[in-house]
C-alpha cells in the first residue's frame, strides 16, 4: 500500500536528505519550502513522479492549511508529516536584538504550530496517523549564543510533551526529533566548534528508524544527546560553570 508523507523545509538539510530515505523506501512525498528552486532539483533528484511541490512560507497560517488542503486533495490522504522547516540566527546579550526574537519565533515555533494546527483535524478525524516535530537538542537548556533559537526549540519540546499523551487517546502518533549538529547551510555559518557533527544524510537515517520504530523522542548523535541530557539536570551552579566556559573571549 502507499504511503504518504508531507515534509516541511523539505529544500535543504535535514528535510532534503529525509525526503530521499523515504522515498527510496517506497514513499510518496509532498515537499515544502519558501524557495522553490531548491524543490525543483529535489524534485529532479528524486524523480517527478516520486514527490509533488509546493512553495510555501510556513510562518503565514492560512497559507499552511491551504497546503494541506491542496496535499490532501492531490494524494487523498496523509500517513506521515514532518514538520521540519525553520531557521537560525545567533543571538545573545551584544546582539540582542527584538527582530531576531520576532523572526525565529514566527519561523521555529509559530511555523510548526501553523503546520499542525492544518493537519491536527484531519489525523484527529482519521484517528490514526503520525506527526513529527523537528525541535533540537538545542532547546533542552539555555546555551551561549542561542538565546532565541533555544527558546523556539524548546518551546516546541514543551507542547510536543503537553500534547503527546492526549494525541495518544485520539490514536495519532507523535515523534520529537531533537537533532544535535547537523552539516546543512544554516550550520555551514557557524564561527565555532561543533562536536559530533553528522551529515543530513546521517541525521535522515537517525530520524527514519526512529520513526518506523514509532519512538516519541528521536534524538542523536549519543553522545551528544547524552552531554545535554546531563547538563539538563545540573544544578545552576555547576551549569554556569560549564556555559561560561562556552563563552567567545571579546
Amino acid at each position: 500500500m502507499q504511503r504518504y508523507a508531507w515534509i516541511t523545509g523539505a529544500g535543504k538539510g535535514i528535510g532534503r536528505a529525509l525526503t530521499v530515505r523515504l522515498v527510496n523506501e517506497g514513499w510518496r512525498g509532498a515537499i515544502s519550502s519558501r524557495t522553490k528552486e531548491d524543490l525543483v532539483s529535489l524534485q529532479a533528484e528524486v524523480g517527478n513522479d516520486n514527490v509533488d511541490l509546493f512553495t510555501l512560507d510556513i510562518s503565514n497560517c492560512v497559507a499552511n492549511q491551504e497546503t494541506a488542503d491542496e496535499i490532501l486533495k492531490k494524494f487523498g490522504s496523509l500517513d506521515l508529516v514532518v514538520l521540519n522547516a525553520g531557521t537560525h540566527k545567533p543571538v545573545n546579550a551584544a546582539n540582542f536584538n527584538v527582530n531576531d526574537f520576532r523572526d525565529l519565533i514566527e519561523t521555529n515555533l509559530m511555523g510548526t504550530v501553523n503546520g499542525l494546527a492544518a493537519v491536527l483535524p484531519y489525523f484527529k478525524q482519521r484517528k490514526r496517523g503520525h506527526i513529527a516535530i523537528v525541535a533540537s537538542v538545542a532547546g533542552y537548556r539555555g546555551l551561549p549564543s542561542a538565546a532565541a533559537y533555544g527558546c523556539t526549540k524548546a518551546g516546541l519540546i514543551n507542547m510536543a510533551e503537553a500534547l503527546k499523551p492526549e494525541l495518544d487517546s485520539l490514536g495519532i502518533n507523535l515523534s520529537l526529533i531533537n537533532p544535535g549538529f547537523v552539516k546543512t547551510p544554516l550550520t555551514d555559518k557557524n564561527d565555532f566548534p561543533m562536536p559530533d557533527l553528522l551529515s543530513a544524510e546521517e541525521a535522515a537515517d537517525y530520524i527514519f528508524r526512529g520513526l518506523e520504530k514509532g519512538k516519541f523522542e528521536i534524538a542523536f548523535p549519543r553522545r551528544f544527546k547524552t552531554l545535554l541530557k546531563l547538563l539538563r539536570i545540573c544544578p545552576y551552579g555547576i551549569f554556569f560553570w560549564i556555559t561560561k566556559r562556552l563563552l567567545k573571549a571579546p
